[in-house]
């Protein structure tokens, strides 16, 4: 098969380094250009040595130059902060390129909404419009159809797919919604900071950004289209003290009586064509082991009669479902590539 040159803008992060472990694979998609400021001019395999033996380690870091990245590929993933995504992106479309952007410059429909939460005027609204959230379950067709792609956040990704089947069948009320979310340290990003630091982050577990994680209002615009009704969650992330990996456990109130096992039906109905979306047998709950490495998400599921809730437990891989593998998977799409192209990854056991 004809391969499709691809470009990797901000490739020393975790995400971007995720990216280049899944695109040294990946049978269509090449990375023909990944890029460094700090870096440009070496191997990519001097940064990353398991590339070491693949064609992708032979590729030589560049400045991110939109002129350049257009000569070469046919798209181009962002893997930068916010604010300096939104600029990249612009430029690169302006250029003729598809983009799948990681940060969360696109992820928000509103610009009032982005400003209030990441305190920054966005510099190119008229571009929300364009872009497709990036989550395949949801909005595959027209994923398909994009230039633009914004990535889910992590948690969101695991947050919205574990609510998704119950909202879409009015199965539990649109308030009171708690979503309790745990997060390996790889999370907070690749830049060195006292709090994610070995000591630190080793042999403890602690909340952090309780009620104003950035995450939230994504969470709660994208849950509102499923249920067709504003949603306000309660979002309360953790660190923990492993590497990679999330849970998500969601408390939610039943609209009526409902047993776990027709709830179950429900959720592996709902589920049924979605290969990565994995709804556990009755009495198994999820453990990030099992879908580290991997674009799985594990959903378990528990009736509580006596407080009359639903409680909804789900764990992804945060660096690849909750990111790099996901944007792969949104590549693919954009493309015409089936979404599992080069997706097909087993999980990474001790």
């Amino acid at each position: 098969m004809q391969t499709i040159p691809v470009g990797l803008v901000g490739v020393t992060g975790y995400t971007g380094m995720e990216l280049a472990r899944i695109l040294a694979v990946h049978p269509v998609l090449k990375l023909v250009r990944a890029t460094s400021r700090t870096e440009a001019g070496k191997p990519l395999c001097a940064l990353y040595p398991f590339l070491q033996g693949f064609m992708a380690g032979d590729v030589r870091l560049t400045e991110p130059e939109a002129a350049d990245l257009a000569a070469s590929c046919k798209l181009v993933f962002l893997a930068v902060p916010h604010g300096a995504a939104m600029d990249y992106a612009a430029e690169l479309l302006a250029a003729g390129l598809s983009v799948v952007d990681l940060s969360a410059d696109f992820r928000l429909a509103d610009k009032d909404v982005y400003a209030a939460w990441y305190g920054l005027d966005h510099r190119h609204p008229h571009l929300l419009a364009e872009a497709v959230y990036g989550l395949p379950e949801l909005y595959g067709p027209a994923i398909k159809k994009a230039k633009l792609v914004a990535n889910p956040g992590c948690y969101p990704t695991s947050v919205i797919l574990g609510l998704a089947p119950a909202l879409a069948a009015g199965l539990v009320e649109t308030d009171g919604i708690v979503a309790d979310s745990k997060s390996g340290a790889s999370g907070a990003g690749r830049k060195a900071a006292v709090p994610t630091l070995f000591c630190e982050v080793h042999d403890t577990f602690r909340a952090y950004n309780l009620g104003k994680h950035r995450h939230t209002p994504e969470i709660e615009q994208e849950l509102a289209k499923i249920a067709g009704a504003g949603i306000t969650v309660s979002f309360n992330p953790h660190l923990l003290p492993i590497d990679r990996g999330i849970l998500s456990t969601i408390y939610t109130r039943l609209t009526r009586d409902a047993s776990v096992e027709e709830i179950h039906a429900l959720y592996a109905k709902h589920y049924a064509d979605k290969f990565w979306v994995r709804v556990l047998p009755l009495g198994k709950l999820p453990e990030t082991r099992f879908v580290r490495g991997t674009m799985f998400c594990d959903i378990g599921l528990v009736v509580d009669p006596r407080t009359g809730r639903l409680i909804i437990v789900s764990a992804i891989d945060n660096l690849c479902r909750g990111a790099s593998g996901q944007a792969v998977a949104c590549a693919n799409l954009m493309t015409g590539l089936p979404p599992d192209t080069g997706l097909h990854l087993a999980p990474l056991m001790p």
